[in-house]
């Protein structure tokens, strides 16, 4: 995970720097939105994109009840797409597009067209949801990827999962820019 390059423009800059500064959310009491997630692994079991939305659909309308937003649309799609590049390549695990409320996530692994796993899918859908969240809830024009959006992101994810929380470690990669840490935070 990496951030975005702060904004050049004043007016991105301000939104920017807001969600830099929101690293906690507050988040649903109870388990409803865990036992909500453990129907999205189960359906990612059957390998039904069907059972997989419709889990999904659950999940986003238990959310956006308790932050009080509109509920966003759903696609669940088959394989993940992939750019092969010279030195490398790159998946879309998920996206969420502002203007139509529209979050897409896909539920199949771009090689090998295999299921993918639950932690990875259930992230995608937090990751996606904290975008809508954003926009919807917080009156952020965009969603830049932040530290602050990816800590929120974290909370919500680890709410779900019932896993304990681990603190993001940052590394600077200049320009104001950051990366996770990931020797650090398995270590």
């Amino acid at each position: 995970m990496i951030t975005d390059p702060i904004p050049r423009k004043t007016e991105r800059r301000a939104d920017y720097l807001r969600s830099e500064g929101m690293t906690t959310i507050v988040l649903p009491p109870g388990d409803s939105l865990r036992e909500l997630a453990l129907k999205i692994e189960t359906a990612l079991g059957t390998g039904s994109s069907t059972r997989v939305r419709a889990s999904c659909v659950s999940f986003l309308s238990e959310a956006a009840r308790f932050y009080k937003v509109q509920k966003p649309q759903i696609r669940v799609l088959a394989s993940r797409p992939i750019q092969v590049y010279e030195k490398g390549s790159s998946e879309l695990f998920g996206d969420y597009h502002p203007r139509t409320g529209m979050i897409r996530v896909w539920m199949r692994t771009a090689v090998q067209h295999r299921v993918t796993s639950f932690g990875t899918f259930l992230s995608t859908l937090c990751h996606e949801f904290c975008h809508h969240l954003d926009i919807k809830h917080f009156g952020l024009f965009d969603s830049p990827h932040t530290r602050g959006f990816y800590h929120r992101t974290a909370l919500l994810y680890h709410l779900c999962r019932g896993t304990p929380l681990r603190p993001l470690i940052w590394l600077s990669i200049g320009r104001g820019r950051y990366r996770i840490d990931w020797s650090r935070m398995r270590g």
